[in-house]
């Protein structure tokens, strides 16, 4: 089966079970929060779903995955396809047209130059675009008329549903951050924190790390939505507080990430204020190993940056005895229960592209202390491993989260039985995944050997996602630390996998080559060391309807057809 028709059969209208509004604002206000505060609404300058999920309230694509994966169109009239002469025959462009009649929130039409200027803007060589994966083979995008863009690749693309699709790449306006391009980008600040948009509500106030303020946006396109005339997004504490919010006292309506205990989240429930909606896609629990020296002795601008590599972790036998000193299935267990897998991909669904790879899920403490052996550390005097007088010492660093404590905990303990020494670090999650670029405790900086995190990607396809890692997409000094290959790994045979990857539309040999990167980044170089393969867990009050949980985009990307059960 060719991925084109495939896709026909991928798209379609979203199905809708909410009510009829009578009114826009008619139900009042919304209460959100997300333990990791929200330090920017630009996604295009972070790749943090919280950054995501928050803009995406304000600014849209042209068309969205639903909960079913299917492609739905937002701001687009219709989901371009071969059959409708959306997408070119030979595949090396597609083009969209506009609904008519859209307006920004701030009255002005919205036009095929915004699109454009939005591929521009990510595109630009030196804006380190945290997106710039989604625009993998975009050669240039024109404008046909003031309704009609048109994206050209430089070569056939038999997935051309990345730009422009899904949350991690909305459509930004012109005329707001036209003066905001490459190096500039971070320095916008008033439109980087208050977006002009389309999405069903507007900025209102922006307290980076803590409070949104939001308002129903008045030009938005469906007269009668959203129901609710504002909405607060409250950022920070961590998710215990966020459940209890919820499901215990009712303070909030939807509450993101509950990432607790089983029977923490079992308990919290009882309270009887709101409901557990939890459901599989791709988000994975991983460790990222950094291949290059973050080591404080360094230059600054030359820290975690391929001019230095690591003095440990450049072995891929040592990456390999980190990862199957690990007993994963004990992690589940105390972390997640149900809602989490054991896993050793870094793309774990859908079935096409997901590998058979298990070699990871059996510990073996033994093997790995062989490893270390093999590749020159020996134990020490106090049972740590030394190599050229060097101690075998890691800083391992996350986000602060009591699941994540608890997995720090028991990893050093395992690596302490094979004669690595471990100091532990957590940070707030709205600094460790914020995108200031001055800060030394972002995931991106990675000024740290080890760090923990989850990510995902929008839509079914993982083609961006594995196209993050390719050499030029390494975060450092004149990218203003943005990027998406955050372990700084480099390797032509990746890169050139990729392309092909971008050139292939068979499915089943997509399918191959997703796997042998995959492969690639896992169980071959161990850069990436998955651990869980965790279902996306979140709360609602019992009287917020129509929330429908989506693994495949934005969680809140029908927030428009949110509503007051009465």
């Amino acid at each position: 089966m060719k991925l084109t028709s495939f896709i026909l059969g991928a798209v379609g209208l979203a199905a809708s079970t909410q009510p009829t509004f009578a009114q826009r604002g008619s139900d009042g206000h919304v209460n959100i929060i997300y333990w990791q505060a929200p330090s920017i609404l630009n996604p295009y300058l972070s790749a943090g779903t919280k950054d995501v999920e928050s803009s995406s309230l304000v600014i849209e694509p042209l068309g969205r995955f639903d909960q079913n994966g299917a492609l739905v169109p937002y701001l687009a009239a219709e989901i371009p396809t071969v059959e409708n002469g959306g997408v070119a025959a030979d595949l090396t462009s597609i083009t969209w047209r506009l609904k008519d009649g859209l307006k920004w929130s701030d009255g002005s039409p919205v036009t095929s130059a915004d699109v454009k200027f939005t591929a521009e803007y990510c595109m630009h060589p030196e804006g380190g675009c945290a997106q710039l994966a989604r625009f993998e083979g975009v050669k240039n995008v024109e404008t046909i008329d003031d309704l009609t863009v048109k994206v050209n690749f430089a070569e056939p693309k038999p997935n051309p549903y990345l730009p422009f699709m899904g949350g991690q790449s909305p459509i930004i306006q012109k005329a707001q951050f036209e003066n905001c391009m490459g190096a500039k980008a971070p320095e916008c600040t008033d439109q980087n924190f208050g977006p002009i948009g389309t999405g069903p509500f507007v900025v209102d106030e922006f307290r980076t790390n803590d409070v949104i303020s939001m308002s129903a946006n008045p030009y938005f396109r469906d007269p009668a939505k959203p129901a609710f005339a504002t909405l607060t997004l409250k950022g920070g504490g961590d998710a215990t507080q966020a459940g209890r919010a919820v499901l215990e006292t009712g303070e909030f309506d939807y509450a993101w990430n509950l990432q607790l205990a089983p029977d923490v989240i079992s308990n919290m429930e009882k309270g009887g204020k709101g409901k557990v909606v939890a459901a599989f896609g791709s988000l994975v629990e991983r460790l990222e190993m950094n291949l290059t020296d973050p080591s404080p002795d360094l230059p600054e601008g030359e820290r975690s940056t391929a001019k230095h590599p690591h003095p440990i972790l450049s072995d891929v036998r040592v990456r390999k005895a980190l990862s199957i000193a690990i007993d994963r299935d004990l992690l589940v267990e105390i972390g997640y229960g149900p809602t989490g897998r054991p896993t050793c991909n870094l793309v774990p669904a859908p079935a096409l592209y997901a590998s058979d790879n298990t070699e990871c899920l059996t510990q073996d403490i033994e093997g790995a202390k062989a490893l270390l052996e093999q590749a020159g550390w020996m134990p020490g005097p106090d049972g740590v491993r030394i190599k050229d007088g060097r101690r075998l010492q890691l800083l391992y660093q996350t986000s602060t989260n009591g699941v994540r404590q608890d997995f720090q905990a028991l990893i050093k303990q395992w690596w302490s039985e094979i004669g690595v020494e471990t100091e532990l670090r957590n940070l707030s999650g709205s600094v460790f995944f914020g995108s200031d670029p001055g800060s030394p405790d972002t995931y991106l900086k990675f000024y740290a050997d080890v760090q923990m995190y989850a990510n995902l990607f929008h839509g079914t396809d993982p083609e961006s996602y594995l196209a993050e890692h390719t050499c030029e997409k390494a975060p450092r000094p004149d990218t203003q630390w943005a990027g998406e290959n955050v372990n700084r790994f480099c390797d032509p045979e990746y890169d050139a996998l990729v392309t092909e990857l971008t050139k292939t539309g068979e499915l089943s040999k997509r399918g191959e080559i997703a796997k042998k990167l995959n492969d690639m980044l896992t169980k071959d170089g161990h850069v990436v060391v998955p651990l869980v393969d965790r279902g996306r867990v979140s709360g609602h009050a019992n009287s917020l309807g129509g929330v429908v949980l989506n693994t495949w985009d934005s969680e809140l990307w029908n927030v428009a057809d949110w509503y007051r059960i009465k």
